[in-house]
């Protein structure tokens, strides 16, 4: 198995990102960043000080008060900008995610493809959203106009398992209506984007302050959410810590957009193109390893569907090859963290004790050529009822649960009664059940004979429930979130 070309392998200190300098932090705390394939090191991460993200704060509104003052057609250059210089290197940071996320090279491709969507959405929507609306004569000599304002400085927190996706949700819808941006990458994946960073600043030539980076633990994330001069923060990450940053940010009074955890469900129908659902529903299942938030976990087959898919599933869930990810011939790549691997051990170990059957055991399954890194293969667990931890806890890892319904009605039921409502995706070749359950399914995101839900940049990222808190969503719903509404009622004497 040939080897594709590597990327560096070790990135050293990463320094913080502000006012367009790169600057070395002055913590004497440092986080170990990893190549998960490997467990190797590659990049240590400052946990930022208090009064290194005051100045990072500083510097964005500074920033602020003169890119708010840049006429719209400067600001979508800049977005031009942006989008030229990652289209010019989205294989190799595409390559610098699987080194530091563990994630397929295809997979990180698409990561790329998503982000660049984004820049692309912005570039389109901008114009559009600052021509405001206007209407004469609301009473005799009056008009009266609504314009778009810019609020100044926005906390991006981002995940571990988009390293580059998620921040490009709403950086360039920040910087297209004239916000600034302090962004904090996870510290477990935080190599990919410092390139990202790299690259704009050597390239892209942005005004300095637009775009900030810090780094480190949730005690940073608490200094940018408190900071005054943040007016909101978005966040992508676990339903505890959006529940925590969502009464924190309440009592501050700030707006936020927090997207949270998950437990998907995928509904087969007796009538399904089995040849097609089958191999939609692995991609679905165990693509990025199942760390994803629109990853389905629980498999529903409907009725005689069970015998039609569950085999088939199971033995192509068995046949897929791990690896690292930038060789060829990887279908999935290890766990981002050995805790992660852990975790997932955990929640199979719960399963078992609670009388469910590992019918696909893809504990100590490792490559040859990496036995070190943090893997894991395919496992699949029948006779799940919808009380069992498994079934209800998200597992964030590739592990489903199969679940039998014996109607329509009783898997819309199942997905109802979860306490998250972030995706859900239905095979069937019937329009009419396609139909009810759109309707009657209480999720953001829904797949009709589609298995990872994922909505383009141009539609909001949806989710309900405990997977979503805020008002509005993320990619281009989060134009409503970076401006505020000022109506003006006008008379001239």
């Amino acid at each position: 198995m040939a080897l594709a070309h590597e990327v560096m392998e070790n990135y050293g200190r990463l320094k913080l990102y502000i006012d367009g300098e790169f600057v070395e932090s002055e913590t004497s705390q440092y986080i170990k960043a990893f190549n998960p394939a490997k467990d190797e090191v590659i990049a240590e991460v400052p946990n930022t000080l208090p009064e290194e993200v005051d100045k990072a704060v500083e510097a964005a509104y500074e920033a602020y008060l003169k890119w708010r003052e840049t006429p719209i057609p400067t600001r979508v250059q800049y977005l031009f900008r942006i989008k030229e210089v990652l289209e010019r290197h989205k294989e190799e940071i595409a390559r610098i995610i699987v080194q530091n996320h563990g994630k397929t090279l295809d997979e990180a491709r698409g990561e790329m493809r998503r982000a660049i969507e984004n820049v692309e959405t912005a570039i389109g929507v901008a114009y559009l959203l600052e021509k405001g609306e206007y209407l004469e004569n609301i009473a005799k000599g009056i008009d009266e106009y609504l314009v778009r304002e810019p609020l100044g400085v926005a906390a991006i927190i981002s995940p571990f398992n988009f390293p580059v996706m998620v921040p490009f949700w709403f950086i360039p819808y920040a910087l297209a209506v004239g916000d600034t941006v302090v962004v904090k990458p996870s510290e477990i994946t935080p190599v990919p984007f410092h390139w990202v960073i790299k690259l704009l600043h050597e390239e892209a030539k942005l005004p300095p302050g637009l775009i900030n980076v810090v780094y480190g633990l949730g005690n940073v994330g608490e200094s940018l959410i408190s900071h005054k001069k943040v007016f909101g923060v978005a966040f992508v990450g676990s339903t505890p810590v959006a529940r925590a940053i969502y009464k924190r940010v309440g009592e501050l009074g700030k707006k936020a957009i927090l997207q949270a955890g998950a437990k998907n469900f995928a509904v087969v129908m007796p009538d399904a193109n089995m040849d097609r659902t089958i191999p939609n529903l692995i991609s679905s299942f165990f693509g990025n390893t199942g760390q994803r938030c629109l990853a389905n976990s629980v498999l529903v087959p409907v009725g005689e569907a069970y015998d039609k898919v569950v085999p088939k599933f199971r033995e192509m869930a068995s046949q897929l090859r791990l690896g690292y990810g930038l060789d060829e011939d990887v279908d999935m790549g290890p766990m981002a963290t050995r805790k992660g691997l852990e975790r997932v051990l955990k929640y199979i170990d719960i399963g078992l004790e609670e009388g469910a059957k590992l019918t696909l055991d893809g504990r100590g399954k490792k490559p040859e050529k990496y036995p070190n890194g943090y893997f894991i293969g395919a496992n699949v667990f029948e006779e799940v009822t919808l009380d069992m931890t498994i079934a209800r806890e998200e597992i964030f890892g590739p592990v489903v649960s199969v679940i039998r319904a014996e109607t329509l009605d009783e898997a819309i039921e199942m997905i109802n009664s979860s306490q998250y409502g972030n995706a859900s995706s239905l095979f069937t070749s019937s329009g009419a059940v396609a139909r009810k359950f759109r309707r009657e399914v209480n999720v953001g995101n829904l797949g009709i004979n589609v298995g990872v839900a994922a909505p383009m940049a141009f539609f909001p990222f949806g989710g309900r429930k405990e997977s979503f808190f805020g008002v509005v969503h993320g990619q281009v719903d989060s134009l409503d979130f970076f401006t505020d509404k000022k109506i003006v009622i006008e008379r001239w004497w």
